[in-house]
């Protein structure tokens, strides 16, 4: 269930958003508040989770990480402790930054990052293939990115939905 957000929280959301750095202080300054209103709203924010954490964004290149990999896996059964454990097994290998539950032909949607191919083969035949009730796997290289994104769009603070009055309707005789 989405959470509550009022304006000043969807400020605060998309300044930190384009810069986890802010001070508090900084903050304020932007939005015209004090400083503690700001703190307790961060703090409230945090506590119901709709901040999560805060991280750098790693340029991939500069770390040796540049051979991105999205990869299907469909398992032989479906039952829902197998793909329980699949899901915890898979996410316990580092090269694997994301893991989603599909439908369709597919149970699983990986993003897995390695150095180059031949770290990706291993990743392949060392990790991936021993996990148990694997069917079958694709895989298809990225060759460039037109657009990665780590920011959400929000609501534009203070332009809520109006609720419309629905005119009155004619009634035949």
């Amino acid at each position: 269930m989405p959470a509550e957000l009022d304006s000043d929280d969807i400020r605060i959301l998309n300044l930190l958003q384009q810069d986890a750095r802010l001070t508090n202080k900084e903050i304020a300054h932007k939005l015209g508040k004090s400083v503690t209103a700001v703190h307790e709203r961060i703090r409230k924010l945090e506590d119901n989770h709709v901040i999560e954490g805060y991280v750098a964004i790693l340029n991939p290149e500069l770390i040796g990480k540049s051979l991105i990999a999205y990869t299907t896996v469909q398992l032989k059964e479906h039952a829902q402790t197998i793909l329980e454990r699949f899901a915890r097994d898979i996410v316990a290998f580092p090269e694997v930054m994301e893991c989603h539950r599909l439908t369709g032909p597919c149970d699983y949607l990986l993003k897995v990052v390695t150095g180059n191919m031949n770290e990706y083969n291993t990743f392949l035949m060392k990790k991936l293939s021993t996990l148990p009730n694997l069917g079958s796997v694709q895989s298809s290289f990225v060759l460039s990115e037109g657009r990665t994104r780590t920011d959400y769009t929000l609501p534009q603070p203070g332009r809520a939905k109006k609720a419309v009055k629905p005119s009155p309707r004619q009634v035949s005789p």
